[in-house]
């Protein structure tokens, strides 16, 4: 069942375009990648989806619903966005968490809401760090928080802008299960850029490729191909399975480039004797 769609998305920034006919959808319980070079457009279209950025031409129905014809806080009951750097603030974690409850809360904070609140916290392993201040926290920490807060608003959508970056390993992973476990989970969707290929083939069930503001390439892990990452990264590869997974290598001869170095290292030699 469609959750999202997207329909002739035009979005431009001073008159320069920066997306052109952005045309896609996302089904319930999927996890979307958005890939592609830096300044390609990702960070952009997921501020055109959340209603951050207004599109020159286009929509964005979720569940049928315009949402730029929502009000912000109808968006944020349909959609929750990560952004890509949290600020910190002198709040603790469940205060922060709870200010996803924000869109829902008309005249005080009800026991529902503390519910939501504490299972979000449960579900990311924070509640340990309740009444802990945000800005004592760790990067994965923090991370997970800016999570909660999305999932506590129950969207449909859950947008985020490369949740990974600047994560170590572990926390990536931990990160990108908890994810993908809210996407099967709760049944909703997710949108979420990235750099990293492999870690996407690892955990998204789609995948966009931007080049230039523009869609060069949508659909299933079938279109991961050389062709499609040499076009759009401008980098030659190879891909090759490893217990079920496609792992993506870059086509680089290490030995020619030593011998280069080596070679002009020589040449430098030769002509300072010389001389």
């Amino acid at each position: 069942m469609i959750n999202l769609k997207v329909n002739g998305l035009n979005f431009s920034y001073s008159g320069t375009p920066i997306l052109e006919g952005i045309n896609f959808c996302v089904d319930k319980g999927e996890l979307l990648a958005i890939l592609g070079p830096n300044g390609a457009g990702k960070t952009t279209l997921l501020k055109c989806l959340n209603g951050i950025h207004t599109p020159k031409q286009g929509f964005v129905l979720v569940n049928e619903r315009d949402v730029f014809k929502l009000s912000s806080d109808d968006i944020a009951k349909l959609i929750g966005y990560v952004p890509q750097r949290v600020e910190s603030a002198r709040l603790s974690v469940f205060d922060a968490v709870l200010m996803g409850r924000k869109p829902h809360i008309k005249w005080r904070v009800r026991d529902h809401d503390i519910c939501i609140v504490d299972a979000a916290l449960k579900r990311l392993s924070l509640t340990h760090l309740a009444l802990r201040y945000i800005d004592r926290l760790s990067g994965g920490e923090l991370q997970k928080v800016s999570i909660a807060r999305a999932l506590v608003q129950e969207p449909e959508v859950l947008l985020l802008d490369e949740p990974t970056s600047s994560l170590d390993l572990k926390n990536q992973l931990e990160i990108l299960r908890t994810v993908r476990g809210i996407v099967k989970g709760h049944n909703v969707s997710a949108i979420m850029t990235m750099h990293d290929l492999n870690t996407a083939l690892r955990y998204a069930d789609k995948f966009i490729f931007l080049k230039a503001g523009v869609i060069h390439s949508c659909g299933a892990k079938e279109c991961v191909t050389p062709e499609v990452i040499e076009a759009v990264y401008g980098v030659p590869v190879e891909i090759e399975q490893r217990n079920g997974c496609p792992v993506i290598h870059p086509i680089e001869d290490l030995d020619a480039v030593d011998h280069s170095h080596t070679h002009d290292h020589n040449h430098k030699t030769e002509t300072i004797h010389n001389q």
